[in-house]
């Protein structure tokens, strides 16, 4: 382990860690994209405090057990590439805290920004009583959905018992447990025949090519969330031929589908995909209409 002798303050560690891993030429996308934002949302929670404390807590001492847990953390995340959720157990989505392990992807989907947006102006907001969320694993899209619908019913299902656990940690945590319906299921194989107002989705998608090229911290994520086939589609396909059974007429489909999206549209040239435009960044989501759907099938 790297000297850290002189280390006292949460700054020390904080100019440590950054140092570190510019050093080390981490690759980001879990929540951060640079070296000094890794570092924040990495040692303050360790230590429970807000990413938003008053700067003068950063020149407090630490104690010599937070000085020992901070380092070990650090050195992980250099030696091991482990991705920052993973060591302090907390992703955040839609401005919610997920518990997050290697049993789930780690959540940064654009599709927060729609449910923030309450998915307008693609539905009447008033006319959803009912979202699927297919693929839910650690459930962030179906809790993130609850809180924006409130009075809605949502259901949640993922083909992975321990995603589901995991799901289901974050579902008592937001106390949703009333509105929220987990369900073990192979996309709709084993979900009960009901219609939905919103399908959403964040399946696996990842090609094979893109597999393999993925940089180390993407490896601590679970592979049955990310690889989807050679071309990165076997799973939006089946969506595609079974989603219209599950929708209301007035309903929607919405999926990310990430770099796939361009095989996509070659494989299916007729099919009018929308693809959704984000102020935050982010793409490769489509929309698909019940009705549009209705008729591809």
């Amino acid at each position: 382990m790297s000297d850290r002798s002189n280390l006292c303050t949460i700054r020390d560690f904080l100019r440590w860690a950054t140092s570190r891993f510019n050093e080390a030429g981490l690759s980001y996308g879990h929540g951060t994209d640079r070296a000094w934002d890794e570092a924040v949302s990495l040692i303050l929670p360790t230590l429970h405090l807000s990413q938003d404390i008053d700067c003068s807590i950063l020149d407090a001492h630490l104690t010599q057990t937070e000085c020992e847990k901070v380092s070990q953390l650090i050195e992980r995340r250099v030696t091991e590439r482990v991705p920052v959720p993973y060591l302090t157990h907390e992703a955040w989505f839609a401005g919610l805290s997920f518990y997050v392990d290697e049993r789930v992807l780690i959540p940064r989907s654009p599709i927060a920004e729609l449910i923030g947006n309450q998915f307008e102006p693609w539905v009447d907001t008033d006319q959803v009583h009912t979202i699927l969320d297919l693929c839910t694993g650690s459930g962030c899209i179906a809790i993130a959905c609850a809180k924006a619908f409130p009075e809605s019913a949502v259901h949640a299902s993922d083909i992975s018992t321990d995603a589901l656990a995991v799901a289901k940690i974050n579902v008592l945590r937001h106390e949703v447990t009333n509105q929220v319906t987990l369900h073990h299921s192979d996309l709709f194989t084993d979900l009960p025949e009901l219609k939905y107002d919103i399908i959403v989705s964040n399946p696996p998608y990842v090609d094979a090519e893109d597999m393999a090229a993925l940089p180390a911290e993407y490896l601590h994520e679970p592979s049955l969330g990310l690889v989807a086939g050679h071309d990165g589609l076997d799973i939006v396909v089946s969506m595609l031929k079974n989603a219209y059974r599950y929708l209301n007429p007035h309903g929607i489909l919405i999926v990310e589908v990430g770099n796939s999206e361009y095989a996509l549209a070659e494989k299916f040239p007729a099919i009018p995909f929308t693809w959704l435009e984000f102020q935050h960044g982010g793409g490769g989501v489509f929309l698909l209409t019940a009705e549009q759907l209705l008729e591809l099938n």
